[in-house]
């Protein structure tokens, strides 16, 4: 219920609207109300004429069919406001409540969308919220207006004649008990049909990203069954709420069906007897079919509601999920940072139990323009380190500082501005490349975003494409080069001008000629900002101040690279099986270059 009361309350915000929704609801059952006894009067009036032997004035047959085609009119003209007026409220309030969803997905931490599936939160936003969306404009608008229905109905029944209008509405208690019933056992249907499309969004969403995949390992039947064993569970799950919704319709129909014959029966002796005009009679089964409306409408209604608390349900555990990565409520206000940073004792585990630690106890400082590289063996906590330094995650234990204060009393946007980053794992929207280069800084000028591509020595190849700068770029930018993706990285993070920069393995992914020439262009770059690169390649080594050698979460060596071959260990290690070699390749391609050079001359 609680769920369902938060949805009522977003609805509500819409106050206008749903006014207008209700003035004309209430309008147009009115004007339907009516219609029955206009009807009747006008039946028990043909009806006298006839006993009478006299016939029904022209006039009085106009004003009679002009009420009813008035007050038919009306009915038309209301039940547009109202079909008008409630599709608006739940229109602005899934809007509402989808902004909250994004937003709240935005703000939680990466710890949270490590464990989440892509395609069952986009489930959740579109299949989800559409659920809500119907209970809204079927359930919260049009409910009341089917309950007003059946209460004036049953009032008037009644009031015509005690009896008969007591057995037309006799049924409604079978038929409220049958409804509460099929409304707890949808809820639990729905449930599981939402949970079954979840993982069949996350199946087609992973099949359609990874297709190059699919296709290098002729796995399109594999993946076809995956498909075909998702969708059969959301199948049959359907199945049984269909047959549930229909049984509870058939049921309610079949009761009210009995209902009016028992009360053509009775009504039809009554008749005979002259205790009940025809009109009346008429007028009866007029208003027996209204109250056949609301009837009919309550298998939907309850449908609607066991679908949207479901739905409501699975939406609001995403909404009141706390980030593990929590914001000041004051944090300090910052133009830029030097670019200190001090690791104090920080420790860090993906396991929420902290029984496997990614990292241990780190402690080092480094001075603002400083070039760090980090190197170690998979797993040793590289990528750990440098997404604790952008609060990516949190630390456990002990405090990262930058500048002398602790990163959580900065609010995170400003601090992530002050990072650039290259990931290892490039994102390339589909938009245009200016719009890519400027991502994180939308503001940006022509002329910054220009400068920032010729660093990332990716200028020239952007000004040979037909439209330069506004070339759209396909999905996870596939009509680039890995090589031209990780360029588009580089300047995304230099057009930040951010007095920290972040590189992940930045150059681990490109054609010797293109790493020199990014390497070069990065050294001019580094200049002023406090570097962290996790790197693979000597050449990158070279250039830092210290090398952070890790393993298993730990620093076990820091230094240059001479004095760390000279102490030997795990630095050397690396070194001999996988720095060297890769040098050696290098030199000879150099060498090779310059044979081509001379001949070509």
């Amino acid at each position: 219920m609680k769920i369902i009361l938060r949805i009522i309350k977003i609805a509500f915000k819409n106050k206008l609207h749903i006014t207008a929704a209700y003035v004309s609801m209430i309008a147009s059952a009115a004007a339907y109300l009516l219609l029955p006894e206009v009807f009747g009067n006008t039946i028990d009036s043909i009806a006298k004429s006839l006993d009478d032997g006299v016939s029904l004035s022209t006039t009085k047959i106009l004003t009679l069919s002009g009420i009813i085609i008035g007050l038919s009119t009306l009915r038309g003209i209301f039940g547009f406001g109202q079909q008008f007026f409630s599709e608006s409220v739940s229109q602005l309030a899934v809007y509402e409540l989808r902004n909250q969803f994004f937003k709240r997905i935005q703000k939680l931490s990466l710890a949270f969308h490590d464990k989440s599936h892509t395609g069952n939160l986009m489930s959740r936003a579109i299949t989800d919220v559409e659920n809500i969306r119907m209970f809204i404009s079927i359930g919260l608008i049009r409910g009341p207006y089917f309950f007003i229905m059946f209460v004036t109905v049953a009032i008037i029944l009644i009031n015509m004649d005690t009896k008969l209008g007591l057995l037309s509405i006799a049924f409604m208690p079978v038929v409220a008990i049958q409804s509460i019933f099929a409304r707890l056992k949808m809820r639990i249907l729905w449930t599981s049909v939402q949970e079954r499309m979840g993982e069949l969004s996350t199946t087609l969403q992973e099949t359609l990203t990874g297709m190059r995949v699919v296709k290098a390992f002729g796995a399109e039947a594999h993946e076809l069954k995956q498909l075909d064993v998702g969708s059969k569970k959301v199948a049959d799950e359907m199945i049984k709420v269909e047959y549930v919704r229909a049984t509870n319709m058939s049921f309610m129909i079949f009761v009210f069906m009995m209902s009016l014959a028992i009360i053509l029966i009775f009504g039809g002796r009554s008749v005979i007897g002259e205790t009940l005009s025809l009109g009346d009679l008429t007028k009866f089964l007029f208003y027996m079919q209204l109250l056949s409306i609301p009837i009919r409408m309550l298998g939907f209604i309850v449908a609607s509601t066991a679908r949207a608390t479901s739905a409501g349900g699975r939406i609001y555990e995403i909404i009141d999920t706390e980030s593990e990565v929590k914001e000041t409520s004051k944090p300090l206000n910052f133009d830029k940072i030097s670019g200190e940073v001090q690791f104090e004792n920080v420790s860090f585990s993906y396991d929420t139990s902290g029984n496997s630690q990614a990292l241990k106890g780190l402690n080092f400082t480094v001075t603002p323009g400083d070039i760090i590289a980090l190197i170690g063996t998979p797993g040793s906590g590289k990528s750990t380190l440098v997404s604790l330094l952008t609060r990516f995650y949190d630390p456990i234990d002990g405090k990262i500082k930058i500048d002398g204060y602790d990163i959580k009393n900065f609010k995170i946007s400003d601090l992530r501005h002050n990072i650039g980053i290259v990931q290892q794992d490039i994102f390339i929207f589909t938009d245009s490349i200016k719009e890519n280069i400027a991502y994180g800084d939308p503001s940006a000028s022509m002329e910054s975003i220009v400068n920032a591509a010729k660093l990332a020595q990716l200028h020239d190849f952007i000004e040979t494409l037909p439209d330069g700068y506004e070339t759209m770029l396909s999905e996870r930018g596939v009509n680039l080069s890995g090589g031209q993706r990780q360029r588009l990285a580089i300047a995304r993070a230099i057009v930040l001008d951010p007095p920290i920069l972040v590189l992940d393995d930045s150059t681990a992914s490109v054609d010797t000629n293109t790493e020199r020439l990014i390497l070069n262009a990065m050294k001019n770059v580094m200049k002023g900002r406090t570097t962290f690169v996790i790197a693979h390649r000597l050449s990158t080594i070279r250039n830092a101040d210290q090398i952070f050698v890790m393993d298993k979460g730990a620093i076990v060596a820091k230094g240059k690279h001479e004095s760390l071959i000279q102490e030997g260990g795990l630095y050397e290690e690396i070194y001999n099986l996988q720095l060297k070699p890769q040098n050696d390749v290098m030199l000879d391609i150099s060498k090779d270059d310059l044979s081509d050079f001379k001949v070509r001359i």
